[in-house]
């Protein structure tokens, strides 16, 4: 992703599919045969939780790391992010290795706003990966790049939201919040679009 920041977000989203979808499909299994009685919503309410956590945990750190803290946790809470759209779509019955859930990933998390031009934009990428055409731009800002994009991603809109976690003395609390805002915010879409089929969009922000 540092070196394609262009592309950073398609790059995660094709990423997260191959190494977290099978894992979101065992979780998925394995608890529903530890608690029969779970409903998709209960089963899908297991994994907000455990994301949502593991998002404001990230922030807090990020808090009090400052601003380095802050572009890193980006690309973290983008992965927690992906991970807990892959859980959801795993407890709604859909499968989270499937190569459509990486276009989920980028409407869902706003990259795109519609599956066509995600699709297009993840064939791109993947053909980058593929031809190892990779390009970093050698002026130092990459880094910076690669950040907004993620942030974008992962719901950090504004870039006084990414650092406000560096305030001094409000930094934990602050990124805590801002990560825990943007989980739920996409919980919320990823639960509505996979409970009522996913066969098309309908993304509200």
């Amino acid at each position: 992703m540092k070196a394609d920041p262009q592309y950073a977000p398609e790059h995660l989203a094709l990423e997260a599919v191959r190494r977290l979808g099978p894992e979101a499909a065992e979780w998925a299994a394995r608890t529903r045969a530890e608690r029969p009685g779970l409903t998709p919503d209960e089963l899908a309410a297991l994994a907000v939780k455990r994301f949502t956590t593991l998002a404001r945990l990230s922030g807090a750190l990020s808090g009090v790391a400052g601003l380095p803290g802050a572009v890193a946790d980006v690309g973290v809470l983008a992965w927690t992010q992906a991970r807990m759209v892959l859980h959801l779509a795993a407890a709604y019955g859909v499968d989270p290795a499937a190569t459509e859930r990486a276009t989920d990933l980028l409407v869902l998390q706003g990259v795109h706003k519609v599956a066509a031009t995600a699709r297009t934009a993840l064939g791109v990428a993947a053909g980058r990966e593929r031809a190892g055409r990779l390009f970093s731009d050698g002026q130092g800002g990459t880094v910076l790049k690669l950040s907004l994009r993620l942030a974008r991603m992962a719901g950090v809109r504004a870039g006084r939201k990414v650092f406000a976690k560096v305030v001094p003395g409000a930094g934990v609390i602050l990124g805590t919040w801002v990560n825990s805002a943007a989980t739920k915010s996409l919980a919320k879409r990823s639960q509505e679009h996979f409970r009522n089929g996913w066969g098309g969009f309908v993304v509200r922000r």
